[in-house]
């Protein structure tokens, strides 16, 4: 899940159930810098989900 993280962060989302986030990440990760903030993104809300 966290290679999907880094690959696609919206994809992280949509798998997880969280369809407006994951377009908002689409939003994010189609610019450059918006990478980075996505990519973090998902892979907090795959933690914090991995540990509840």
């Amino acid at each position: 899940m966290i290679l999907i993280c880094f690959i696609a962060p919206w994809l992280a989302m949509f798998l997880r159930g969280h369809i407006i986030q994951g377009i908002l990440c689409i939003i994010l990760h189609i610019t450059l810098i918006g990478w980075i903030p996505a990519t973090i993104w998902a892979l907090v809300v795959t933690q914090r989900e991995s540990a509840a």
